[in-house]
């Protein structure tokens, strides 16, 4: 247990902060629970030659220059720009609202000028936002709520928008143009020949030794006091739930593979309104892949039970006042150690798109 750093999950934080460390000279070991590096953003071919997400579409996409160079020593990227339908009333409308659909879902033509007044009229007064359901109202009004967020949040939260936090709904963007990427940032992509290959790239150091197939428990009390920890794992876990279980909501998620080029329109199309499932995704049209087959993976939300085999992973953080306050139990604690620093969605419990992940590794490995 010769090591400067040991970094507790090989997702994309760890992995981050892991690379920069070793470039340094420092000793590096990366401790993951499951049988592959990559975290969730994990790839693999499947049986029929197919590039799948394994944990569901991961798109890189960031305004942050610095992430983008740190992620482009290690893959090319294709050119993808990501687009998203939505199905509503019959129709596939492009997400996120914009132009474009506003005209295609009211049957318009109107100017960004005319869209503008259109939505203002639209939108509902609300002196103070609270929640998810808030800020949709006061966006866009309750006919686009209820077509296209109220239903669709139902499911991947299994709560009424009103018991959500505010940051649930304020991710999605409202766009006065046509513009029907579902990204605008500067930096978009994919990694040319998989996230795994990325991944496999960042760890290509001598100073770095990696454990698959094993829990921090395991080798907790064999990590020596010179030893700094970086865990990137659940707080609760880290601390033995002492507080009681987090919430999480979870994925399960039905693969399937069709004899044919083309399965859909675009590579996700969310069902806001029909179905038990949230969204499909076609891994062909995002991996740039030439075959005569295709396949899907339609995405069903549940709460996380680790007693479930098939609630796979604990995915996101529960946006509600109640769980944030328990988490700021283990806050606590956590600011009061001197050699544990904990970074990434599960051991922050907050929702992080991927760049911020890389980011908040990179500027954590300038400060230990």
């Amino acid at each position: 247990m010769n090591y400067d750093y040991v970094i507790v999950g090989a997702g994309l934080a760890g992995l981050t902060f892991a690379r920069i460390k070793a470039d340094e000279g420092k000793k590096i070991l990366v401790v993951e629970r499951r049988s592959h590096i990559g975290g969730n953003v994990y790839d693999s071919y499947n049986n029929d030659g197919i590039l799948i997400h394994n944990y569901g579409p991961h798109i890189f996409h960031t305004k942050d220059k610095g992430v983008y160079e740190f992620l482009s020593r290690f893959t090319e990227w294709n050119d993808f720009q990501h687009r998203v339908l939505s199905f509503v009333d019959g129709n596939l409308i492009p997400m996120p609202i914009t132009l474009e659909n506003v005209n295609k879902l009211y049957n318009l033509n109107m100017s960004t000028e005319e869209m503008k007044d259109f939505i203002a009229k639209k939108a509902e007064k609300i002196d103070e936002i609270k929640s998810s359901r808030d800020v949709a109202l006061s966006m866009a009004g309750q006919e686009i709520y209820e077509k296209f967020f109220e239903n669709y949040t139902k499911k991947q939260w299994g709560v009424d928008p009103k018991d959500l936090d505010t940051s649930v709904i304020s991710r999605i963007p409202l766009r006065y143009n046509r513009d029907t990427r579902y990204f605008t940032d500067q930096y978009q992509g994919m990694p040319k020949f998989g996230y795994t290959k990325m991944c496999e790239s960042m760890i290509a150091s001598k100073n770095i030794k990696i454990m698959l197939n094993t829990d921090f428990e395991e080798i907790r009390e064999d990590i020596p006091e010179s030893a700094q920890i970086i865990y990137t794992g659940a707080a609760d876990a880290y601390y033995g739930y002492k507080y009681g279980r987090l919430k999480y909501r979870s994925l399960k998620f039905k693969f399937e593979t069709y004899r044919m080029e083309e399965y859909q329109e675009a590579p996700v199309v969310n069902y806001p309104n029909d179905y038990d499932y949230t969204r499909i995704t076609e891994f062909k049209k995002m991996t740039w892949q030439k075959s005569d087959v295709t396949t899907i993976v339609k995405e069903f939300p549940c709460d996380y039970d680790p007693d479930d085999p098939e609630a796979d992973e604990p995915y996101y953080p529960f946006p509600t006042k109640e769980w944030k306050d328990k988490f700021a139990l283990y806050k606590a604690d956590m600011d009061k150690e001197k050699r544990v620093h904990f970074i990434g969605r599960l051991a922050q419990y907050r929702y992080y798109n991927m760049d911020a992940v890389v980011r908040t590794a990179i500027d954590l490995a300038k400060e230990v």
